[in-house]
C-alpha cells in the first residue's frame, strides 16, 4: 500500500511537470533549448521506490546524474550520455530465518548511453543501456562489481529561459542484472523520477 502511495506520489509530481510545461505558451518549440554548438547539458536530481523483490529489502533511492544530449537529427533525435550516483537505502529491521537484520545500503555508479527522441514539442521518449557499478559489493555480500542496467524513460522538457536554460523533468523505470550468482534478489530495480536543470 505504502509502494502504491509513494508510487502515485511519482507520477503526480510528473503530471505537474507535464503541465508546467503546457503552459509555456510564449516560449518556442525544443530548438530554443539547444546550445551553441548543439548539445543539451543536464545536471539532476534522481529518486527513487524499488519494485518486485528488491522492494522487500529496500526502501527507496536518492542520488544524483549529469548527462549530455549530443543531436543526431535536427532536435528531434539526440544521443545521451549519463552518468551518476545511488544511494538505495535499506529497510530496519526486517524478519528473516536468522532473527531481524538491517540490509546495507548500496551505493552504485550507473554510466549509460542512449537514444532520446521528441515525438511532439517538448515530449521525449528515451531509452539508455550500460553499466551500473557497485562500490560496496563487500559490504552486502556480492559477488559481482558491476551489473548490466537498462533504463527506459518518458519524460518533458521545456525552456525556463531566453538563453536556453531549460527543466528536463522525466520518469523511468532502472534495472540492473544480478550482482550475486543465482540470487534473484541482487537485481537492482525500481522506478524514479529525474529533475534537472539544462544549459
Amino acid at each position: 500500500m505504502k509502494n502504491t502511495f509513494k508510487i502515485s506520489a511519482l507520477v503526480l509530481a510528473f503530471a505537474g511537470f507535464a503541465l508546467g510545461a503546457k503552459a509555456q505558451t510564449t516560449t518556442p518549440t525544443t530548438t530554443s533549448t539547444t546550445t551553441k554548438d548543439g548539445i543539451r547539458y543536464s545536471i539532476g536530481v534522481d529518486a527513487g521506490i524499488p519494485t518486485g523483490n528488491f522492494k522487500d529489502s529496500y526502501k527507496w533511492n536518492l542520488g544524483g546524474s549529469v548527462q549530455a544530449d549530443i543531436p543526431v537529427l535536427s532536435n528531434k533525435l539526440f544521443v545521451t550520455v549519463n552518468a551518476g550516483y545511488n544511494n538505495i537505502f535499506g529497510k530496519n529491521d526486517i524478519t528473516t530465518p536468522n532473527g531481524l537484520v538491517n540490509p546495507t545500503d548500496i551505493h552504485l555508479i550507473p554510466v549509460k548511453a542512449g537514444l532520446k527522441f521528441f515525438p511532439i514539442e517538448n515530449f521525449y521518449v528515451q531509452g539508455e543501456a550500460g553499466a551500473a557499478f557497485l562500490l560496496n559489493k563487500s559490504d552486502v555480500g556480492a559477488d559481482k562489481s558491476t551489473a548490466f542496467v537498462y533504463a527506459p524513460q518518458i519524460g518533458v522538457q521545456f525552456p525556463v529561459s531566453a538563453n536556453g536554460n531549460f527543466i528536463d523533468a522525466g520518469v523511468r523505470y532502472e534495472a540492473t542484472t544480478k550482482y550475486t550468482s543465482g540470487v534473484d534478489n541482487s537485481k537492482v530495480n525500481f522506478v524514479g523520477i529525474r529533475v534537472a536543470y539544462g544549459f
